[in-house]
């Protein structure tokens, strides 16, 4: 039986590597969701369907989140009003796994000068997207929160790690890297329950 895969956000950077990734394994059955089917028409394949939704409207995010068994939401924006809906509606169709992409500095790790610096240039986004993992972490899904360290265009896979209490060892990495590690979690969506995952180039 193909495991059922929802992409939020589906028309996003990091969103596009994670579905290059995705749509190459067959046992995957693949939804991307997007306001806007124009932005991903282009992806639509043998096991790819487009979903053209609203994360804020109820009745349409539970349509798509019917019967999904990973949902990965890649959002910007209003993304703690976002999450909450998300959770909601994940919770009313029994749908447990979540991989859910925040940003650096929410929770203080970044040192020195470069995490103040972070928190003038993000200001308000880094305090929806901490709200954002609030949300998430109290809630009783599986899920993984990915903070991705300042991102670049670079065409490479080359990543580590850091949890949620450990601080950022390095402040950039490429979109393609995270969406390699994102893609990881969808294929093996045991790895990282729970966690909230920082993610920068070595």
């Amino acid at each position: 039986m193909k495991e059922k895969v929802l992409v939020i956000g589906a028309n996003g950077a990091i969103a596009s590597h994670v579905i290059d990734f995705i749509q190459q394994d067959e046992t995957l059955e693949i939804s991307l969701l997007a306001r806007n089917e124009s932005q991903i028409a282009h992806r639509k394949q043998a096991n790819t369907e487009i979903i053209v939704a609203d994360v804020l409207n109820p009745s349409q995010l539970n349509k798509a989140i019917q019967g999904q068994d990973v949902v990965y939401a890649n959002l910007a924006g209003q993304v703690d009003e976002m999450a909450m809906q998300i959770v909601q509606s994940m919770t009313a169709n029994g749908v447990k796994r979540l991989i859910f992409v925040t940003s650096l500095g929410i929770y203080n790790e970044i040192p020195g000068l470069f995490g103040v610096f972070n928190k003038i240039a993000i200001g308000q986004p880094l305090k929806r997207y901490r709200r954002a993992a609030d949300i998430i972490e109290s809630s009783d899904l599986d899920y993984t929160i990915v903070r991705p360290a300042w991102l670049t265009n670079k065409d490479e896979v080359n990543y580590e790690t850091t949890k949620k209490g450990e601080p950022f060892k390095g402040m950039r990495v490429s979109r393609k890297s995270v969406g390699a590690f994102i893609a990881d979690l969808i294929v093996h969506p045991e790895k990282e329950i729970k966690q909230s995952i920082g993610v920068n180039r070595p």
